[in-house]
């Protein structure tokens, strides 16, 4: 027995896409923003399709993607930021509700919201996830946009 399978696929033409990115510790999240901006050129965005917004850290990633997500203008919301595990607890706060936050906006929209926020425990883990040895997270959240995007334009037809 065949079973209906339902995809998306990694096409951003016809797509729009907002970009929340963090100044906190920017030389990482500037170098996440350029992977994203690469993964949706080579998967065919034009620059007329995305729009770039700047918060000052990922603890206020959530009400921003929240704003953008009821414009209802944006197929989807990517979001880049980088918080480095410190000597208190304030890592658990704010990678803890970026993350949850930001997976609640996406259940409660519709809208996709790939989490492109890196948690790392030293800042060498985190220059490795953005450009160097493990690949850059922010091309991967940009990917991960462009195919939830499409997926929820089929399920929604």
């Amino acid at each position: 027995m065949d079973y209906k399978t339902h995809e998306g696929h990694l096409d951003a033409k016809g797509l729009k896409f907002a970009i929340v990115v963090a100044r906190f510790n920017n030389f990482i999240t500037d170098r996440l923003l350029a992977g994203a901006l690469d993964a949706l050129d080579r998967h065919g965005a034009p620059k007329s399709a995305i729009e770039i917004v700047r918060v000052p850290g990922s603890w206020e990633m959530p009400a921003v993607a929240r704003a953008l997500a009821e414009k209802r203008q944006f197929d989807g919301i990517i979001c880049l930021g980088c918080v480095v595990r410190g000597e208190t607890a304030h890592f658990d706060y704010v990678a803890g509700e970026a993350a949850g936050g930001l997976g609640q906006v996406a259940a409660s929209t519709g809208v996709p919201v790939a989490f492109g926020v890196l948690t790392t425990n030293t800042v060498e883990q985190a220059v490795d996830r953005a450009g160097a040895k493990a690949g850059n997270k922010g091309f991967d959240a940009a990917v991960t946009a462009i195919e939830m995007a499409n997926l929820m334009k089929k399920l929604k037809a």
